[in-house]
């Protein structure tokens, strides 16, 4: 397994991450094609056993159930010290006032549930799942603040959201003496690129982490067009964020994987992994075959060409993922 550094940080992580949203009890929540404890823990120790360290779960996944199944499986499989743990606050967790956001009430009572439901008394990243319009931002980032210096997290991350808004918490931070975050959790795959025109810049810029979440577009680039999933079919955010016109893409993936005879999630991941910036694709999965494609896609290297064909038939896209 190879490493790097997450962004300008010290903190070595896998160059691949374990996406646990994948795992949860399909009886609570919304997702009803995720895996439960039993079917899930071979998948976290296969990941464990190849040498992953990274594994970013939610609050919200599966009403909480994902951060109590992985928490369990971690603890079980490997050494606590060795592992980058992740979890992320702002959606909804309960009906009614303060059920959701980053204010200071909801950050300092979610931080504790999370902990109490992975089983440690500490996550190593520690993110915002969106943008919180509701709530000032320096109420959200002295919070984060106050987070870390009692020892509940050890760095803060983001994820989805405008460029000038992280631009903004950064600077804001750094002004107030702040911890900055030090991560962007971001959409990014062959049929959306809208990341590259200022946030990856910015993030660049700022020395932050990539760990692009959906890398194979909700497994559009790992089948037919047309061809739907167990999690397609319920998926309504999904279904608003890939279009018709990717269909040329996703052919193209298709016929270069056939050329070299390999999976098609072997050629997407590939070229995620080998853009400027990205440390970690965040890479969800339900079959054992799914790691093995994974890992397999860090040894690909693509051609010029096939990079070519392959970013070609890309279009501008609206906004979408936030």
């Amino acid at each position: 397994m190879e490493y790097m550094k997450l962004g300008s940080t010290g903190l070595d992580v896998s160059r691949i991450c374990v996406g646990c949203m994948s795992f949860g009890d399909p009886g609570r929540g919304t997702h009803s094609w995720t895996l439960d404890e039993e079917a899930a823990r071979p998948l976290i120790r296969q990941a464990v056993e190849a040498g992953i360290n990274f594994f970013d779960t939610a609050n919200v996944y599966s009403d909480g159930s994902s951060e109590e199944i992985v928490g369990r499986a971690l603890k079980d499989f490997a050494r606590r010290d060795e592992i980058v743990l992740a979890t992320k606050v702002c959606g909804i967790t309960h009906q009614g006032p303060n059920g959701r956001g980053l204010s200071r009430k909801a950050i300092m009572t979610e931080i504790d549930n999370s902990l109490r439901r992975l089983g440690t008394d500490h996550v190593d990243l520690y993110q915002i799942h969106r943008w919180d319009p509701y709530t000032p931002i320096e109420e959200t980032l002295e919070a984060l603040h106050d987070v870390v210096k009692a020892g509940k997290a050890r760095y803060l991350g983001a994820s989805s959201m405008h460029a000038w808004q992280f631009s903004k918490a950064l600077h804001t931070a750094e002004r107030h003496g702040w911890t900055r975050f030090v991560s962007m959790q971001n959409h990014y795959n062959l049929l959306y690129r809208e990341e590259e025109r200022e946030m990856l810049p910015l993030c660049a810029d700022q020395g932050i982490g990539v760990i692009p979440w959906s890398p194979l577009a909700r497994g559009r680039l790992t089948r037919d067009w047309e061809a739907t999933s167990a999690r397609s079919g319920t998926d309504e955010f999904g279904k608003k964020l890939y279009h018709d016109e990717d269909r040329r893409i996703v052919e193209t993936v298709a016929r270069i994987a056939e050329a070299r005879g390999l999976p098609r999630a072997q050629v997407a991941l590939a070229w995620l992994s080998s853009r400027p910036g990205v440390t970690a694709p965040i890479v969800g999965v339900t079959k054992p075959h799914h790691w093995d494609d994974a890992l397999a896609s860090l040894d690909l290297r693509l051609t010029e060409d096939e990079v070519q064909q392959l970013e070609e038939p890309y279009r501008p896209h609206e906004v979408a993922g936030f």
